[in-house]
């Protein structure tokens, strides 16, 4: 579990004025133009006078705020088209946002001269090999796909100029953090212009951005000054009787590295530990009228951090602390509105931030309204994902775990997997087959995900929930290196 830091972001001590559009340098204004743009977005107007001016930075913006173009304008003016080497290396944590910023970048800088290729896993190298060899100026890419270009040297970073980190705070969540540090080996000795942009400075991605990028200044589009909060509030508006899969469907895109579920009755409090570990999760319940012995059991893997979903009522949870908590969850709103605040402030402890979710229906909106203006909370609301959200991250993710695992085979290994080729070929060209590769990339899944780091050999699970699969035992969890 990571550990919090006190450290708090601070507003640059030498700020810059905004940019206007008419302030900006001639090549980047004729990029805007020609990408229709007649005024600069807050986040662009903000930060492209540090980027000019060549400052290391953390900045908060979220997606959809315009920070692409933030980063690229001063591409026009810093990256040399006369050079067929990689100048600019922007890391990104799905093929999808690689998809978007490549296109962005071949409208931005495209008529300067500037090559871009954008760089991922799931499809095939020869393509991206081409255009790396042609010398593109600009590579946007996902951290497991760059590292294997940079291991099979078909990429170079010996004339890197800027590399941007873009949503870092998913690409932490994706499980790229050991690429990412992997990555690194591969940097000029020189310095390199580094910027973060994340959507939240929480403590995970405050540590990362020391890591990443030298002495980083700070800036938040969020207000006048930088918005770091103990605790964010967010809460998602459910169907009742899809409480629990939106639950699962939230915890598989939000990934918390701990959390607390809490429910108000020790039944709800069952039922959900359940539903947990019929979809893989490594989760316990914590209730009032637990044994002595089972409860100790319970405290004991909080306390060792070899838990990661507790799912408990509120006077069962009483007094409990638990270090770099992540999130708390709620799976229903408190009866009364002062324990809110406590099962709140069970996260954000010690100098770190944390999130608290409430998930409600209509019914309980309104009681959760009712907290909200009782403490003058800032509670955010949010859509909460669907069923092809979840598709689409957990095939990334698994994809970057695949890779990752590939990579670090010998050649021997290398060489014994090949018989399976053929087969593997069979299977996929026969839909009625389709299934089989379906569960082994799901048990991988599970166990490299989802299984607990120390869980003993033949553990015991309830009984299945009606309509739903039957959990499986992991006893290890599969490391990637």
């Amino acid at each position: 579990m990571l550990t919090p830091t006190a450290a708090s972001p601070e507003t640059p001590q030498n700020s810059l004025p905004d940019l206007t559009f008419e302030q900006l340098p001639a090549p980047l204004r004729e990029a805007a133009a020609r990408a229709d743009w007649n005024e600069l977005m807050p986040v662009q107007a903000r930060v492209i006078p540090y980027l000019l001016a060549r400052r290391n930075m953390m900045i908060q913006a979220r997606t959809g705020s315009g920070k692409t173009g933030a980063f690229l304008l001063p591409m026009l003016e810093r990256l040399d088209a006369n050079r067929a080497a990689c100048q600019a290396l922007i890391l990104v944590p799905t093929r999808e946002l690689a998809k978007q910023v490549w296109q962005e970048a071949e409208r931005l800088c495209g008529e300067k001269g500037l090559r871009t290729v954008a760089v991922y896993g799931g499809v095939g190298y020869r393509g991206q090999i081409d255009a790396l060899q042609q010398g593109a100026h600009i590579v946007v890419g996902t951290p497991g796909r760059i590292l294997d270009h940079l291991l099979k040297r078909t990429l170079t970073l010996e004339h890197l100029k800027m590399l941007i980190f873009d949503e870092a705070d998913r690409m932490l969540s994706m499980g790229f953090y050991p690429d990412m540090r992997e990555i690194q080996r591969y940097l000029p000795r020189r310095e390199v212009h580094t910027c973060m942009f994340s959507a939240t400075f929480s403590d995970a991605v405050q540590r990362t951005a020391r890591e990443f990028v030298r002495a980083p200044e700070f800036i938040s589009l969020s207000s006048d000054h930088v918005h770091v909060t103990d605790t964010e509030h967010i809460f998602y508006l459910v169907d009742g009787m899809d409480k629990d899969r939106s639950l699962v469907r939230l915890i598989e895109v939000e990934q918390p590295t701990s959390a607390i579920i809490f429910c108000n009755t020790k039944d709800q409090v069952h039922y959900v530990s359940i539903v947990l570990r019929r979809f893989g999760y490594d989760a316990d319940e914590l209730t009032a009228d637990l044994s002595q012995p089972a409860r100790e059991a319970v405290l004991e893997r909080v306390r060792r951090g070899t838990l990661r979903f507790l799912v408990a009522t509120d006077i069962a949870a009483r007094g409990l602390d638990i270090p770099s908590l992540s999130h708390v969850i709620q799976y229903e709103p408190p009866e009364e509105a002062e324990a809110y605040i406590h099962r709140a402030g069970r996260t954000g402890r010690a100098g770190a931030t944390g999130i608290a979710i409430s998930l409600v229906n209509k019914g309980e909106k309104f009681a959760l309204e009712r907290i909200v203006k009782q403490y003058d909370l800032p509670m955010e609301e949010r859509i909460i994902p669907s069923d092809a959200d979840v598709q689409a991250v957990v095939a990334e993710r698994v994809t970057a775990l695949l890779e990752a695992r590939l990579r670090a085979r010998d050649k021997l290994q290398t060489e014994r997997s090949q018989r399976f080729l053929p087969l593997v070929r069979a299977l996929a060209e026969n839909e009625d087959e389709l299934a089989i590769i379906a569960m082994l990339v799901d048990d991988y899944y599970q166990q490299a995900v989802h299984a607990p780091a120390l869980q003993p050999l033949g553990v015991s699970f309830p009984a299945p929930v009606s309509g739903q699969a039957n959990p499986r035992d992991s006893s290890h969890r599969n490391r990637r290196r």
